[in-house]
């Protein structure tokens, strides 16, 4: 992936409403507004480490869309590949969680501009020009029975294209509600194009229909790995995050990545005085990609994917914005802050 070339992400964009932290979304008067989707996300992470992205996306052609659209320049995405037509925003409303409160996610995305265009066929090979790797995630797929279709359509027409193909299984049981049988199907008929999977044990158990684990921990990880790439020869890497939580406030972070030559696994972060989770897997991916994309060996990798999830909760924002100095000053021991 060292050769030129853009990042595509392709996905909705949303906008998050969250209600202040103490505060239920039933009595909330306020709300602030933030822009997200897991693919702009890593396209907006990947820009931040000084990869050039590029978003494939449909948004409304009002100001809610003219907001997603402003903040991928802002934070210098191309945005050539969007599209901009009649409709809605997709919409998810954040209630943060706290003491002994779990975070609670209400989602409004049906029928948005970007679902509409799901069951139209989209110019491939326009929309790929001048890109060397596109990313997408098993949201797409869930919001439509052609939502699935379409990410199929993109992962071959890059493959067709000799672009890389990286997939985030994403896998959210409330987004696949009245079609959970079709899940685990879907999932695996993306990941088998891809070279960088991103899933966790319980994703790579629905992909294989298996029993979904009790817990997952890095050598049960590592074993559901070695099958996905023994099952998909494109496969190049499996990688996955780890999660302890103490706390809202207070968790510990480490990362794996099973590729075919070894087992990798990142130091464990300490996170204290967290700000916003939201965003930290496609932190994580973007980190990930960046790493495969300087050609880093898959230690170094894993420790920059892990840094950059690690410092995705410090932002109140849905994406990261670390550069690779920070990363770096993260992963030397002393602060993330470049002096």
């Amino acid at each position: 992936m060292s050769e030129p070339g853009r990042v595509a992400c392709f996905g909705e964009m949303l906008l998050r409403l969250a209600a202040a932290r103490g505060e239920r979304l039933s009595e909330a008067g306020e709300l602030r507004v933030y822009v997200g989707g897991a693919e702009a996300n890593v396209a907006m992470g990947l820009a931040h480490l000084g990869v050039p992205s590029t978003m494939i996306t449909v948004l409304p052609d009002n100001s809610l869309g003219e907001r997603a659209l402003a903040e991928l320049r802002r934070h210098a995405v191309d945005t050539a590949a969007v599209r901009r037509t009649a409709g809605r925003m997709g919409l998810y409303f954040l209630e943060r969680g706290a003491g002994t409160r779990p975070a609670r996610v209400v989602y409004d995305r049906q029928d948005s501009a970007f679902c509409r265009a799901l069951s139209a066929e989209l110019p491939w090979a326009a929309l790929l020009k001048g890109c060397a790797w596109l990313h997408v995630s098993g949201i797409t797929a869930a919001l439509a029975p052609a939502g699935g279709a379409a990410v199929l359509a993109a992962v071959h027409a890059a493959r067709d294209r000799g672009l890389g193909v990286s997939f985030d299984c994403n896998y959210r049981p409330s987004l696949w509600e009245g079609r959970a049988a079709e899940a685990g199907p879907v999932l695996a008929s993306i990941a088998a194009q891809a070279e960088v999977l991103f899933a966790s044990e319980y994703d790579l158990a629905l992909m294989f229909g298996h029993s979904a684990p009790a817990a997952s921990d890095p050598d049960s990880f590592v074993r559901a790995a070695r099958v996905a790439l023994e099952r998909f020869a494109s496969l190049r890497q499996v990688a996955c995050t780890f999660r302890l939580e103490r706390g809202p406030d207070e968790q510990a972070l480490s990362a794996a990545c099973v590729a075919r030559d070894g087992n990798f696994r990142s130091r464990t972060h300490e996170l204290r005085g967290i700000v916003e989770r939201i965003g930290s897997g496609d932190a994580f991916a973007a980190g990930l990609l960046y790493g495969v994309r300087s050609g880093f060996d898959p230690q170094h990798t894993v420790e920059l994917a892990a840094a950059a999830a690690s410092l995705k909760h410090s932002l109140g924002t849905d994406f990261s914005q670390a550069t690779a100095e920070e990363l770096e000053a993260l992963l030397r021991g002393g602060s993330a802050l470049v002096r």
